[in-house]
């Protein structure tokens, strides 16, 4: 026995990491918790929930538990993070960590940015820091800590979990279920907003002070509207420390300045570098449907005010984060121009979709039709694409090798179909699609005649 283990429950063999192919150094460096107090090795992993499902969960996987939130401390070396430690360390891929290891959502992964950009100096401390229990000693020096799910847009592949907005919407509609939706009951809710207050905050404050955060990723909800990123921000500056910080981020771009402190001008200059993915998935009125909150002028008069220091800072400073929908597939030539014209990069995954009623999802649509939009996009934007645009072609042609939902969940696609097209149906009477200048879906696919017909049929 060694530290409560027995044999089956060590590490037999370290595989070196040049020949490890299963090993990630986030379990080593990084922590997350979501707006509800789950707590995963990283926002991609998909674990065994605790209390609620997230969004890279399949429905109806596992179940859902009463609201036990962990510390950190409880958390970090916790017999499941052990394990994944010992597994990783022995060159055994974690079932939580195909999402990376499969390429689900995009062709470049986030274990590759952890263990080739972020964090290749820890890897030799992981081997050696770790003992055979999967016990390590190291401590995280990243955090993706989601503080709330205060958000002011509604993207149609989100949901109430990571957007106040949805969740707004799913009350005043009457859309929950407080079985199934146990986080939004008036009790819980209120305990989860006191665990992130008074256990979760204080956690990431310590992390501020101590001066040993190396990486923050800011994502949300929609962390530009949080009280606490300012504050924050600004006490790593003011302990001078934030000369040692990379910052990332995930916004909606809709807010870069509070009580008179901009965000590119006053803020990030200080920090030792710092990567703004502006969240954007179509140009135009046909970002503004997928998007529903987005002003499209807005948002782009607030990413032009960033270009300036990407000139300083270099080309991963600010990026055009896209998430591919089937709608937001008629609204890319027209962004891709835009970042040809702008000199910035792309960054593009696939929205998440283990559920065949996902019908915002590419796959959703028949093979036939599919490629045929995939096929005329590429046609128009291969011969512009650069060196910081190609993603977007690869991924395009690469969904053309994945399966439709039809042929993924055959058994399944029908009935998932009609349910996901009732759920966007309503969504678009409480939206009011089609007024004040606002598309619909339907008008968005009348663009091309075949889908329109799937839609409609």
């Amino acid at each position: 026995m060694a530290n409560g283990q027995d044999d089956d429950q060590k590490i037999k063999k370290r595989i070196p990491f040049s020949k490890n192919n299963a090993f990630c150094i986030a379990p080593w460096t990084h922590t997350y918790i979501s707006p509800q107090s789950e707590r995963r090795m990283c926002c991609a992993s998909r674990e065994q929930h605790s209390f609620m499902q997230q969004y890279i969960d399949q429905a109806g996987e596992g179940k859902t538990a009463s609201y036990q939130p962990l510390t950190l401390e409880e958390h970090w070396n916790s017999d499941h993070m052990r394990s994944i430690r010992r597994k990783m360390l022995s060159g055994e891929a974690p079932a939580e960590c195909m999402v990376c290891n499969e390429q689900v959502l995009n062709i470049y992964t986030y274990k590759s940015y952890f263990n080739k950009v972020l964090f290749p100096h820890h890897i030799q401390k992981a081997y050696d820091l770790t003992d055979d229990t999967g016990r390590t000693s190291m401590r995280p020096v990243s955090y993706d800590y989601r503080l709330a799910n205060t958000c002011n847009f509604k993207c149609r592949m989100c949901g109430e979990p990571l957007s106040s907005s949805w969740e707004q919407e799913k009350r005043q509609y009457s859309e929950w279920d407080p079985n199934r939706d146990i986080w939004m009951q008036p009790h819980i809710n209120a305990e989860i907003k006191k665990f992130q207050r008074e256990v979760v905050e204080q956690e990431f404050a310590r992390a501020i002070t101590s001066g040993t955060m190396e990486e923050i990723y800011w994502v949300g909800g929609e962390p530009l509207m949080w009280e606490q990123h300012w504050r924050y921000m600004q006490d790593l500056v003011d302990l001078g420390f934030s000369k040692n910080v990379h910052v990332r981020y995930n916004t909606n771009l809709s807010k870069i300045v509070h009580k008179g402190v901009h965000l590119f001008d006053d803020i990030l200059p200080h920090f030792k570098s710092y990567n703004v993915c502006a969240s954007i998935d179509a140009a135009g009125k046909v970002g503004e449907f997928v998007r529903t909150g987005l002003n499209w002028e807005k948002w782009l008069e607030n990413f032009k005010s960033g270009l300036p220091y990407m000139k300083k800072r270099g080309a991963d400073s600010l990026i055009m984060d896209v998430t591919l929908t089937l709608p937001g597939l008629f609204g890319m030539k027209e962004l891709h121009d835009l970042a040809i014209e702008l000199d910035v990069k792309m960054y593009v995954k696939i929205v998440f979709a283990f559920d065949p009623s996902i019908v915002l999802s590419p796959f959703a649509a028949p093979k036939k039709v599919l490629h045929s939009i995939l096929d005329d996009l590429l046609r128009e934007i291969e011969p512009k694409a650069n060196s910081k645009t190609m993603v977007l072609v690869e991924t395009l042609k690469e969904m053309k090798n994945r399966p439709t939902f039809e042929e993924a969940y055959p058994d399944t696609y029908q009935e998932g179909f009609l349910r996901g097209r009732d759920q966007q149906r309503r969504l678009a009477r409480y939206r009011k699609d089609g007024e004040e200048s606002r598309l619909t879906i339907e008008q968005i696919y009348e663009r091309n005649p075949a889908l329109s017909q799937w839609w409609n049929s």
